[in-house]
């Protein structure tokens, strides 16, 4: 899978170069500040050929980048789609900004934008998708394109059955565990962010205690003649220390929002259960609504009603049909019938089709989350090393310090 980088990667170079804060009246005529990205693409063979033309660029707002992946889920119910990153800083320690117009959060959104449109254009199916290579390329018009395609009025009616409640009677018990290890993942994520955030708080603090060793360290070379150059130089390492926490922390949070990704892809991942489980309760009614038809002719042409009804009671009180109501009512079952088994017919194949299409995509999307996981979780653990390697030079360098006095 991981070598599967698709069609569009192969032809395309893709980048979020900058972003750049603008102001501007929105839709209700008020002054608003607001965020757009650069979107840089230029063809792949132009760089392996040696020449370096300037990149084709557009600028989007993070509401565009919301409406393309929108449209994705809607085009694309049985796909694990790709999320995009935190619209507000969540799981922060103190020392960070939860301003969505703070410097430093831009930067990690610019990022994490790129990274999703880099996973779009790496997926099998996604990837060839017109509507997202026209958001790519086309600055103008391209809202116009989106909502053409219909896809809001199918979002806005899936939408209201996904948040209805319904049982489905036969669940696939495949979907049920997927939808059950999404719960459990986004959990021990979530945990793992908090723990790493309450760590960086820490963490934080006793680098910057480490100041005061420098301090001391000054002032007490100040009243000593022989032992003043060793502690002046000691203070020194001990205010790099000191001073090195914020590089790490700005480091480590790189490895925290690769975590967020999952948190964010196991919602993606549950979503396409619950979309599996619509599709199969639409199945289960249009089979029951043509079994209910199917037992209302019998009953019509037999006259037996095999169940209580309103309709039994009246024809006992106010007398039977005419043999031509009875004709009528049994031709216009037969036009139900037969629309109800076209039905039926055609929502057997959508689920079978969704089942086939989301299990492929579940499984690529599995072995996707376990190598990147991995790779993570390694990074950062050689990260916390070679922090740890540092605090051992600094006391090496004091030590060497504390020898000369």
């Amino acid at each position: 899978v991981q070598d599967c980088i698709c069609v569009l990667l192969k032809k395309m170079e893709i980048s979020v170069a900058e972003a750049e804060k603008r102001t501007g009246k929105n839709a209700v005529n008020m002054q608003e500040t607001y965020t757009v990205y650069l979107i840089e693409t230029r063809p792949v063979d132009a760089a392996s050929e040696g020449t370096n033309p300037v990149p084709d660029s557009l600028w989007r707002r993070y509401s565009e980048f919301e409406l393309l992946r929108n449209y994705l889920l809607v085009t694309y119910p049985f796909l694990v789609v790709p999320p995009l990153p935190e619209k507000r800083a969540e799981f922060v320690w103190h020392k960070l900004s939860a301003d969505n117009m703070d410097p430093d959060f831009v930067e990690r959104r610019r990022v994490g934008l790129e990274n999703f449109l880099l996973r779009v254009a790496s997926h099998p199916d996604l990837s060839s998708d017109k509507i997202f290579y026209s958001f790519l390329t086309e600055e103008n018009g391209w809202k116009e394109t989106v909502f053409e395609t219909g896809f809001q009025a199918k979002a806005d009616s899936r939408l209201k059955a996904l948040n209805a409640t319904f049982r489905v009677k036969n669940p696939d018990k495949r979907f049920a565990e997927m939808k059950h290890y999404g719960d459990e993942l986004q959990s021990v994520i979530s945990q793992l962010l908090r723990v790493r955030a309450r760590a960086a708080d820490r963490l934080y603090g006793v680098y910057k205690v480490h100041g005061n060793y420098g301090r001391v360290f000054s002032e007490w070379s100040a009243i000593e003649k022989e032992m003043g150059d060793g502690l002046q130089s000691a203070g020194h390492h001990m205010d790099a220390y000191a001073a090195s926490v914020d590089d790490i922390l700005e480091e480590e949070e790189h490895y925290a929002d690769q975590l967020k990704e999952y948190l964010f892809y196991a919602d993606a991942l549950r979503a396409v259960c619950r979309k599996h489980e619509l599709t199969q309760y639409e199945l289960e009614m249009a089979a029951q609504d043509l079994t209910s038809k199917k037992q209302q002719r019998e009953e019509l042409a037999t006259g037996t009603i095999r169940t209580f009804s309103l309709k039994g009671v009246t024809s006992k009180l106010f007398g039977q049909e005419t043999p031509e109501q009875r004709e009528a009512k049994l031709k216009m079952l037969e036009t139900q019938i037969e629309e109800g088994e076209e039905l039926v017919k055609e929502r057997n194949a959508e689920c079978e089709e969704f089942v086939k299409s989301a299990w492929v995509d579940i499984e690529r999307f599995k072995e996707q989350k376990d190598h990147d996981l991995r790779e993570a979780l390694i990074s950062y653990a050689i990260m916390q090393i070679s922090m740890c390697k540092k605090g051992i030079q600094v006391w090496n360098n004091a030590k060497e310090c504390f020898s000369k006095m």
